[in-house]
C-alpha cells in the first residue's frame, strides 16, 4: 500500500504560481498512475490532472489546462503540480491520488495540502 504526503501549499496572490509535490512510499512507485484533485469550501472534489505511469502521457481539466503542469520523477517516488496564473477561484485543498493504470478509480490519497490565492 503507497502513503501519499503532499507539500508546497501556501499563499499566492492572483496571478503567481506555486508547485506543489506528492512524495509517495511504501509501494512500487511505477506502478502506480498519479492524479491531483481539490476541493474547494462547499463544494465537491473535482478532477485536475493524472499522469501514466511512466510520465509520457498527462490529463488536465478545462479550468486548468494551459496553466498547470502534471509531471514525475520516478527516481524519487515523487509527482508535481506546476501551477501558473493562479486565479482565486484554484483556491482549494489540493489532493494527490495514486491507483492501478487498469482501474478508473482512484485508490489512495494524501492527506492534502491548502492552496490559497487572494484577489
Amino acid at each position: 500500500q503507497v502513503q501519499l504526503v503532499e507539500s508546497g501549499g501556501g499563499l499566492v496572490e492572483a496571478g503567481g504560481s506555486l508547485r506543489l509535490s506528492c512524495a509517495a512510499s511504501g509501494g512500487t512507485f511505477t506502478s502506480y498512475r498519479m492524479g491531483w484533485f481539490r476541493q474547494a469550501p462547499g463544494k465537491e472534489r473535482e478532477f485536475v490532472s493524472a499522469i501514466t505511469r511512466s510520465g509520457g502521457d498527462t490529463s488536465y481539466a478545462d479550468s486548468v489546462k494551459g496553466r498547470f503542469t502534471m509531471s514525475r520523477d520516478n527516481a524519487k517516488n515523487t509527482v508535481y503540480l506546476q501551477m501558473n496564473s493562479l486565479k482565486p477561484e484554484d483556491t482549494a485543498i489540493y489532493s494527490c491520488t495514486a491507483s492501478w493504470p487498469w482501474s478508473d478509480a482512484w485508490f489512495y490519497w494524501g492527506q492534502g495540502t491548502q492552496v490559497t490565492v487572494s484577489s
